[in-house]
């Protein structure tokens, strides 16, 4: 009723003070009814609830699923293992919806087929690289090309509808650090790669940092901590952002060209407040616990995004929303860097909760209610006393701004509750063609399938 006041305040007044109750009661009914419209709010879709036993078949109920398991899920999911391969990683859906999984340690990309009623049928689709990554189909003039990040490289391969192995073999990206980088000396902590492709055509490659906090990759060249932007073909390379620690997910909000990233922030911050704590400059375990947060953010052209130098701050009354930053104690205490000059975080996540794949569900087949967000899979912590992550995070999209809601889990129960052990941990989502979110576990060696059942 407020509204209608302060538009016109006399009017309404009039009318209140001579009507009969009952008009009064259905002017309120009205008004009401005016601001619910006025004032559309994000819907929020269930969040995980129920806790549900995942369906195993008998050829792949070996451990962890030698005993039941549960995970919790929205209402009206189940959930299933479609397929174990050890150390699963980035998933891609074919465009005749075959999967294909990148498996880093064994060097190689695996093909998954459905099989009708039978266990899908796992083969190789390419192997002999090293420590592959991500994986991208993306068309170009009618050729459909595939995509695939090594840790020292950007391959892609033409794609012909139906292939179940990888053909005409380009190298788009060559020479890009990692661990066997002479100056590095075997030591690169961030090494694997994520790449993203938009509707120009534009290649987008993770350059993650060799450390937890350094000064070294930011002067670096290429410059590491970074997105570099290439042309499709590999050509034109160029610094497109920095300091960004480790961003895992690549992806761009379907039907536009805005690249949004999830990264994993630094461990082990030093206290950066001279307080009456007297903890300035000191690793205080329930500090690090919450500090810095992990970043889901959108990324532009020329941003620079903080790492090492400013870290974002949860502890103000934005929570995770565009957070403010403080300086870093190990390498900006000083404040040469100017901490209000760096592109603020749009979205915080818990802090060493490690996201990993991120999704946008838009223009797929999951269900409605879902399809206007985001996954990310939390990979889950190890610098934390209460250990955190371990679960699919979902966030509601608002496509008026073009900005993430607040996050709800949309699957948990990697970690048993009472004995805090861990048995799965998931990395990345697709939708397949059928609707089904599939989700890679590395830890158990794990596809999971989360299906959609609607309410009669």
């Amino acid at each position: 009723m407020s509204i209608l006041f302060s538009l016109q305040p006399k009017q309404w007044l009039g009318r209140i003070v001579s009507a009969r109750l009952v008009s009064l009661l259905a002017l309120l009914t009205t008004v009401m009814h005016f601001e619910v419209l006025s004032t559309p709010t994000l819907a929020i879709p269930a969040a995980a609830s129920v806790d549900t036993k995942i369906k195993v078949p008998n050829t792949m109920s070996y451990s962890p699923f030698n005993i039941s398991r549960y995970l919790k899920v929205p209402p009206n999911f189940s959930i299933s293992v479609y397929a174990r391969i050890a150390g699963a990683r980035f998933m891609a859906v074919a465009p005749n919806g075959n999967l294909l999984v990148s498996q880093p340690n064994s060097g190689k990309v695996l093909i998954v087929r459905a099989n009708g009623n039978k266990d899908p049928i796992i083969s190789n689709f390419v192997t002999g690289l090293r420590r592959p990554h991500d994986i991208v189909f993306h068309t170009i003039n009618n050729t459909t090309y595939l995509y695939i990040s090594e840790t020292n490289q950007i391959n892609r391969f033409i794609y012909k509808y139906g292939d179940i192995t990888a053909q005409n073999r380009q190298i788009v990206v060559a020479r890009l650090p990692d661990s066997s980088t002479s100056e590095l000396k075997g030591a690169y902590g961030h090494e694997l790669k994520n790449i993203a492709l938009d509707t120009n055509h534009k290649l987008y490659v993770s350059i993650a940092s060799t450390c937890n906090a350094c000064l070294a990759d930011t002067v670096s060249n290429p410059r590491r901590a970074a997105i570099y932007q290439y042309n499709a073909d590999g050509s034109n390379p160029r610094l497109f952002a920095q300091g960004l620690r480790n961003a895992e997910g690549l992806a761009l909000v379907p039907g536009t060209n805005d690249l949004w990233v999830a990264v994993n922030n630094r461990d082990n911050i030093r206290y950066p407040f001279k307080d009456a704590t007297n903890n300035y400059g000191k690793i205080i375990p329930s500090y690090v616990d919450n500090h810095p947060p992990e970043e889901f953010t959108r990324i532009r052209d020329g941003g620079n995004y903080g790492w090492p130098f400013c870290n974002p701050n949860p502890d103000t009354s934005n929570g995770f929303n565009f957070m403010p930053f403080d300086r870093d104690y190990q390498f900006n205490a000083n404040g040469r860097v100017n901490c209000n000059a760096m592109d603020k975080i749009v979205k915080g996540i818990q802090a060493h909760s490690a996201p990993l794949g991120l999704t946008f569900l838009q223009k797929t087949n999951f269900p409605s209610l879902y399809s206007n967000g985001v996954v990310i899979g939390l990979h889950g912590s190890w610098n934390r006393q209460q250990i955190t992550g371990y679960k699919l995070a979902y966030f509601p999209w608002d496509s008026t701004k073009k900005l993430p809601g607040n996050q709800i889990d949309l699957v948990s129960g990697w970690v048993v509750a009472g004995t805090q052990q861990i048995w799965g941990r998931p990395v990345d989502t697709v939708v397949d063609q059928q609707g089904n979110l599939l989700i890679s576990d590395d830890y158990s060696g794990t596809i999971y399938k989360l299906s959609y059942t609607p309410p009669r």
